[in-house]
Order: structure tokens, then C-alpha cells, then sequence
């Protein structure tokens, strides 16, 4: 599913042609993406609301408006861009929401298999939600030590640890693997048992995947697109997700996986990793 780089790199190409610009009419296809929310609640919201700004928190697109935050989550392949033609019979066939803008374009969130979610949050709800979500690996709050202390408190496998949104922001099973390989580090070693200068050290190599797979604008796996509907260029970078089987970058060993620490697939070189 679309992680932090994924999310950052829409949040990124539509902020400029969303800053400002005001919802004239939605329409909704399909009820079954909404959480906490109606159908008439969140088009009755979203009908003249005023776009304050674009920004992103852990995986999830936030469109601040004066009358309310749409939160969208774009799960496993869904995705966000603004047209300003017709939608083609492909596109309107997986268009969950469209809202039409003040300049004649159409934000759209298209989800083909309705994974995602959204969200339609007040200041208090929105406070609420954002509070249980963990800090954002990227902020300069975030650092070595802060990190070591979230993986001392919790006896699951580090890779767990990496992915559970209450702990860390964002990350998912991409970029745990890839951080874990960058770091040497057992993806199914006991996060407490991960010293300070390890944790140091995977905090580092985690910053360092993050920042590079924005620049290419994420990875597309499968479904995912950019704000702008190009596919990402990261996956071209990936040196064990996807590549079990393989021979290790660094050793040549073959590259082992498993789904026995989080029901999803773990890739890692048994030799390069403890």
C-alpha cells in the first residue's frame, strides 16, 4: 500500500492546484470507503469548503478545509489527482469521489479494488486521530535516542514495531524491509533487544530510504500512481523487497522470506542480518 514516500509525493503534486481553491459538488459512488461518516454528512462538508492546505500525516493525504479535514487513506491502490478534462470510462469507472473545483478541474480519489478510506474530521476528531498516530520518522524530534526508547518498550519483532502506526508514522512493509537490510539487523529480533547504536543506526538508514524514495517519487509495486498519475521510480532501488530468491547485493547469498513475523512477506539475507 502507499507509504510515507507515496503519500508525500501526491501530497506534494496536487498542494499548489488545491491551495485556495473552493468545492462546488461531489459525488460519491461507493459508501463503503467512508468511516465515521455518511454520504450526505461528508458531500453536505465538502459542498463550498474552502481548501486551507494539502498535508500529509503518517500514510494519509489531509485536505484542510474551513469547514472540516478530509482524510483520505489510499490503502493498496488507491490515488488522488486533479483532471481538468472528462473523466476517460476507465477512470470513472474506480472514481470513488469527485469533487468539483471552483476552476473548472476535478480532484479525484480513484480506487480500483476500495481498499482506502476516508475521513471527515472536525478540530476535535481530527486532534483525537492524529494523537494516536506516532511521531513522523522525518522530524528532527525524531532522533537516534527517541528512537531507541519507542523500540525499548515493546518485545515485538523489530519489523513490527517499524510498521505499527502507533509507534512510528508511515512506514510500511517496503520500507521496514529495506531499512532493516541498510541496517543489518534481524527484521524478527525483539525491539528491545536492538541497541542504541543499532537503533541509531536503522533510524539513519530509515531517514536516508525515506528522503531517497521521495525523490523518485515512491515505488509502484502494482497499483500505486503519483498526484500527477506517472508510476514512481523507486521501486528500481529496492534491494530485497520483491527479490526473494535472489542473491544478496552485498554477500550473493540467497535472499530468504518469510510471512512468519507479520502474516507479510519479509525479505532478508540470513547472512547479512543479526
Amino acid at each position: 500500500m502507499p507509504e510515507l514516500p507515496e503519500v508525500e509525493t501526491i501530497v506534494r503534486d496536487l498542494r499548489s492546484s488545491l491551495a485556495g481553491r473552493r468545492f462546488v459538488a461531489g459525488r460519491l459512488s461507493h459508501d463503503d470507503v467512508l468511516r465515521g461518516v455518511t454520504r450526505r454528512s461528508l458531500l453536505a462538508g465538502l459542498r463550498n469548503a474552502t481548501v486551507l492546505e494539502l498535508t500529509r500525516r503518517a500514510k494519509h493525504a489531509v485536505i484542510v478545509t474551513d469547514r472540516g479535514r478530509l482524510v483520505v487513506q489510499p490503502g493498496m491502490t488507491g490515488s488522488l489527482m486533479i483532471l481538468d478534462r472528462p473523466l476517460t470510462p476507465e477512470e470513472r469507472r474506480y472514481a470513488v469521489l469527485q469533487l468539483s473545483q471552483d476552476d473548472g478541474r476535478t480532484l479525484v480519489y480513484r480506487d480500483v479494488r476500495r481498499l482506502g478510506t476516508l475521513l471527515w474530521l472536525g478540530d476535535e476528531g481530527w486532534k483525537k486521530y492524529d494523537q494516536a498516530i506516532g511521531p513522523e520518522p522525518l522530524d528532527r524530534r525524531f532522533t537516534g535516542k527517541a528512537f531507541h526508547l519507542i523500540l525499548q518498550g515493546s518485545r515485538a519483532a523489530v519489523k513490527k514495531v517499524l510498521m505499527d502506526q502507533r509507534a512510528i508514522a508511515g512506514v510500511g512493509n517496503i520500507y521496514a524491509n529495506e531499512a532493516l537490510f541498510a541496517s543489518g539487523i534481524d527484521p524478527s529480533k525483539p525491539a528491545r533487544d536492538v541497541t542504541p547504536a543499532r537503533a541509531v543506526r536503522l533510524r539513519r538508514e530509515l531517514v536516508r530510504i525515506l528522503q531517497a524514495a521521495i525523490r523518485s517519487k515512491g515505488s509502484t509495486v502494482r497499483d500505486y500512481r503519483t498526484g500527477t498519475g506517472t508510476k514512481g521510480n523507486f521501486q528500481l532501488e529496492l534491494l530485497v523487497y520483491g527479490r526473494e530468491g535472489e542473491p544478496c547485493v552485498r554477500c550473493g547469498a540467497t535472499l530468504a522470506g518469510t510471512h512468519a513475523i507479520d502474516a507479510r512477506i519479509t525479505v532478508f539475507c540470513h547472512r547479512c542480518q543479526s
